[in-house]
C-alpha cells in the first residue's frame, strides 16, 4: 500500500535534499520529539539560525517528515512500498536511503506513541440481565408488561464500573436489528477499505 502525499506535504518536504544527511536525521529525531512533547518553537528557532533559513521552513520540513513517519507507521507500510511513496518526491538516492532508515528504526518507537495517543475508552467485561413481567396491578388485574433489566459491567484502567439499562422488549428488538445492520455494512467492501486503512 503507497502513501499518498498532498501537494502541500510534498512543498513541506522539498527543504530537505537542500541541507545535509546529519541536518535530515537531526529532523528526524525532532519530529519523534514533536510526536512524544508536541510542538517546540525554540528548537525551530535554534535549526533555522544555524542553516540560516526561516523558521516557518524548518517547522514545515519537521512537520512534514513527522506527517511521513507518523503515517507510515500508523498504516504499517512495507519497507518497499515506503521506497515506492518517497520515489516520487523526487529526492536524490541518498536521502530516500536515509528517510527509509529513519522509518525502519523508529517505525516500533512510533506506534507505541500513537497507541499511547490513541483514547482509553471503557470496554465490556459481563453484562447480566433479567427478564421482569408485570401480570397485574391494583387498577388493572389483566396486563402484561415486560421490562428487560441490564446491568453491563465495563473495564477502564484495571478498574471496574456498571451501568444499569431497562428497557421494553420492542426496543431491544429495534436496538438488536440496528446492531446487526452496522455488522452487516462492517462486511461491504467500502467498510473494510475504510477500517484497513485506519489500523
Amino acid at each position: 500500500m503507497l502513501l499518498v502525499l498532498t501537494d502541500e506535504h510534498k512543498e513541506h518536504l522539498a527543504f530537505l535534499p537542500e541541507v545535509d544527511s546529519a541536518v535530515v536525521g537531526e529532523f528526524g529525531r525532532i519530529a519523534l520529539e514533536f510526536l512524544k512533547k508536541g510542538s517546540n518553537s525554540k528548537i525551530y528557532e535554534g535549526a533555522a539560525r544555524k542553516l540560516n533559513v526561516a523558521v516557518d521552513t524548518v517547522q514545515h520540513g519537521v512537520e512534514g517528515l513527522m506527517y511521513l513517519l507518523s503515517e507510515s507507521s500508523k498504516l504499517m507500510i512495507s519497507e518497499v512500498d515506503f521506497q515506492d511513496s518517497v520515489v516520487v518526491l523526487g529526492f536524490p538516492e541518498e536521502l530516500n536511503k536515509l528517510l527509509l532508515q529513519l522509518y525502519l528504526d523508529n517505525q516500533k518507537e512510533i506506534r507505541n506513541i500513537l497507541s499511547e495517543l490513541a483514547p482509553n475508552l471503557p470496554h465490556y467485561h459481563n453484562l447480566e440481565w433479567r427478564l421482569d413481567v408485570q401480570l397485574a396491578s391494583r387498577a388493572l388485574r389483566q396486563q402484561i408488561k415486560p421490562t428487560v433489566t441490564f446491568k453491563l459491567h465495563l473495564e477502564q484502567n484495571g478498574e471496574e464500573s456498571a451501568k444499569v439499562l431497562q428497557t421494553d422488549p420492542a426496543t431491544l428488538l429495534h436496538l438488536i436489528q440496528q446492531l446487526e445492520q452496522a455488522l452487516g455494512e462492517m462486511k461491504t467492501t467500502h467498510c473494510r477499505r475504510i477500517v484497513r486503512n485506519i489500523k
